[in-house]
């Protein structure tokens, strides 16, 4: 019952999950679509993702999206192995140069060993070792031009509690679609 919560495990204390079924039921749902999951002791489980049949005789028009490539270097933190490289492959894609960190302490030894301006600090809000509210701060008293991009599965109000104004912060949500984050990244750049 509790599989498309984010960060639920049933594993042992201490062992953190993830947000792989809580960003692809998202996903589905944005595009009318349903999960199913079934699991059998000794057997396994197995996710099945429906989604809506399109039938058209011609194509429909595709407007061209505005563009959302850049040249710019975007510090990833994100303590989750598999977000942490969908974000870097996302930008990367999309032509910027990704440094990466696992936590807000790894963050400040990445910055501080980078030579070159970082243009964006893309984090997680809840990350070990150190929150993003108090990585931002310090990473922007020694890099002011730096902009922020703060990213979560929690709920608003959790973000809040945990010190991050969305109304003075750039923020979006997970599960997100590369097109979304690629369409904040660069409101946020520009």
């Amino acid at each position: 019952s509790h599989v498309f919560e984010p960060f639920f495990t049933s594993q042992a204390p201490g062992n953190r999950a993830g947000l792989g079924l809580s960003i692809v039921y998202g996903i589905v749902k944005q595009n009318g679509g349903v999960v199913r999951v079934s699991s059998e002791p000794g057997l396994g489980t197995t996710v099945k993702v429906f989604l809506p049949r399109v039938e058209a005789d011609d194509p429909l028009p595709v407007e061209a999206p505005p563009s959302v490539r850049g040249d710019e270097t975007v510090l990833v933190v994100e303590d989750e192995d598999g977000v942490r490289e969908l974000l870097w492959k996302m930008l990367t894609q999309h032509g910027h140069t990704v440094l990466e960190a696992r936590h807000g302490r790894d963050a400040l030894t990445v910055a501080g060993e980078y030579t070159h301006p970082i243009q964006l600090l893309v984090t997680d809000v809840v990350m070990p070792e150190m929150g993003a509210g108090e990585l931002a701060e310090q990473l922007l008293a020694q890099r002011p031009e730096m902009k922020v991009l703060f990213i979560s599965g929690y709920t608003n109000d959790e973000v809040v509690r945990r010190g991050i104004k969305q109304k003075e912060a750039a923020f979006i949500q997970k599960p997100f679609t590369p097109e979304d984050l690629m369409r904040k990244v660069r409101e946020v750049l520009d």
